[in-house]
């Protein structure tokens, strides 16, 4: 990957997960628990809650510079599809390891509502995916406009 790639990738980690940490945080006003991903991350490292988050800022970035090096030119379809269909892959991982490593199961088993939990995570995943393939592929489409 070269510094370029690698700056837009940075980039479009750090907004996908900006846009998926508000919609976490607005899980409650949608009927769904509160998802504070930080706050999460901080209590089962047993770190400050700015660590956490920033853990979770951390997290996103490192898997937008694996998307950038092995998933955006493989997957089909325009940069928002790529990027919701590689947003399942981190959302399955947390599904059935993150979860059960910080105690709520597999699919969010050990949960009071195990299903609006995992629709909260996929819905979150989601977009920070679609964000993700959005704001890295600004450039590529600004590119083909212009030929």
């Amino acid at each position: 990957m070269n510094q370029h790639n690698l700056g837009r990738a940075i980039i479009a980690g750090l907004v996908g997960t900006l846009a998926m940490t508000i919609v976490m945080l607005m899980a409650p006003a949608m009927g769904m628990p509160p998802m504070p991903i930080g706050n999460m991350l901080a209590g089962f490292m047993h770190i400050p809650v700015a660590l956490g988050w920033i853990m979770h800022f951390m997290i996103g970035t490192v898997l937008a510079i694996g998307y950038v090096n092995f998933f955006a030119t493989r997957l089909p379809g325009k940069p928002v599809v790529r990027g919701l269909i590689y947003s399942l892959v981190p959302w399955l991982m947390a599904q059935v390891i993150v979860n059960p490593m910080m105690g709520a199961g597999v699919f969010a088993s050990h949960t009071p509502a195990p299903a609006l939990f995992v629709m909260g995570s996929l819905i979150g995943h989601l977009v920070y995916g679609a964000v993700l393939g959005a704001v890295y592929g600004l450039e590529t489409v600004r590119a083909v406009q212009i030929a």
